[in-house]
């Protein structure tokens, strides 16, 4: 599956046209920044940090994030086909799908609650709990750990 997958056209035109891996690099990096500077900034603001920003801001730009996720999962999909039975036994990468999926996971418990508590954190009715702490600083070390296991690809092909 994976060897038919290199010789699909979409493959072929990500790693052998001059425009292809760029394109998808860089639409990948557009995504990564959405979803993670979001995620990044929300749960900075969780733990403290950003006060300014009110929590309710968040439920709309969590839908940006989620924009975010598709592009990058789109454009990742596309740049793993153009070496997919590498990339399949690569330990980064497998780390880094690992990583991306617990986060997304993770993010969708994180924005149901930022549904349910967004007002009455902000009027201060309550804070958030032990739980969202815990969840802030998980969501942190996943995002985190798929950058780095994005970024160490390439040194173990």
């Amino acid at each position: 599956m994976f060897e038919w997958l290199e010789y699909s056209i979409l493959s072929i035109w990500v790693g052998e046209s001059l425009w292809g891996y760029p394109i998808m690099l860089s639409i990948h990096v557009i995504g990564l920044a959405i979803v993670v500077g979001i995620f990044t900034v929300f749960n900075f603001r969780i733990l403290g940090l950003f006060e300014s920003i009110e929590y309710i801001a968040f439920v709309d730009f969590f839908k940006l994030a989620w924009f975010g996720l598709i592009l990058n999962a789109s454009s990742g999909f596309a740049l793993f086909s153009s070496q997919a039975t590498i990339f399949v036994t690569n330990t980064p990468f497998l780390v880094k799908i690992s990583a991306i999926s617990l986060g997304s996971i993770l993010a969708f418990f994180i924005q149901s609650r930022l549904r349910v508590y967004a007002h009455d954190w902000d009027s201060q009715i309550s804070k958030p709990s032990k739980k969202d702490l815990w969840f802030a600083r998980t969501s942190l070390f996943l995002w985190v750990s798929a950058i780095f296991g994005g970024r160490l690809i390439a040194y173990y092909l």
